[in-house]
């Protein structure tokens, strides 16, 4: 992407429980060295994972990647409740601290038994529990969501690769020529720091929760790696809305 040239902010994404549940927003306002708002505040430890304080690995979690069945959770925030819904399931609202015991409960049945179980819902430190130890920020772009369904001959839907902030107007993996550089979208600066790694929660369907596309092979075949999107950090905080201009000054 030249200097000058704007894409459009087409989607923004949060998700209250790492790995469990996905909420689509109109607009979030990021703040300076912080994660999206809300975004991995909370991650469901599972038995025998690292209980030391602070941000730790995806490995100590519930995720897609080991129960393709949360892919198919949804989320919503109000409050301090969190209400879930899932296709297999009737929803449930969950207040973290008073009603973990029936979290794990509702989670259990759309989770492999041969899986360590849940064992605690942990707060996350203020950099958040995403894939990297600081405080990231996820940009993905439609145009690789459109080339990467191409090549499996299938729709795919963003919520497969759990982003934050999905871009329009790119070319397919431009998102990779933007590290190091700076996004300005709405009031908020982003630096991109580097591309997103892929595991086999990308697999599923976020409609059924099972296993229907082999997305790290295509990736893999096509683009010889497995990444799709970057991290960013938010180095100016500010508010961003859905349709907003995106520029690389």
């Amino acid at each position: 992407m030249a200097q000058g040239t704007t894409a459009r902010l087409a989607q923004i994404w949060r998700h209250p429980i790492k790995g469990i549940g996905a909420e689509p927003l109109d607009r979030v306002q990021l703040a300076a060295g912080l994660p999206l708002p809300l975004d991995r505040a909370w991650a469901v430890l599972e038995d025998g994972g690292d209980a030391t304080e602070g941000w730790r690995a995806c490995r100590n979690f519930l995720r897609g990647a080991k129960g393709p069945s949360l892919m198919a959770v949804t989320a919503r925030v109000e409050g301090d409740a969190i209400h879930l819904a899932h296709p297999d399931r009737p929803a449930i609202t969950v207040r973290p601290g008073t009603d973990d015991a029936a979290l794990f409960d509702w989670l259990g049945a759309i989770y492999p038994s041969e899986r360590r179980p849940a064992a605690a819902l942990v707060r996350s430190p203020p950099e958040g529990m995403t894939d990297t130890p600081f405080a990231s920020v996820s940009v993905l772009n439609l145009a690789s969501l459109r080339a990467l369904g191409q090549r499996l001959g299938q729709d795919l839907d963003p919520r497969r690769f759990r982003g934050n902030l999905w871009l329009d107007g790119l070319a397919p993996l431009e998102e990779f020529d933007l590290v190091g550089r700076t996004l300005a979208i709405g009031d908020a600066r982003l630096e991109v720091i580097e591309p997103i790694t892929r595991c086999r929660a990308t697999e599923a369907n976020p409609d059924t929760g099972r296993r229907d596309a082999d997305t790290l092979r295509a990736l893999n075949e096509g683009w010889g790696h497995q990444d799709f999107g970057a991290y960013a950090m938010v180095r100016q905080g500010g508010a961003v809305a859905v349709g907003d201009a995106v520029l690389i000054p």
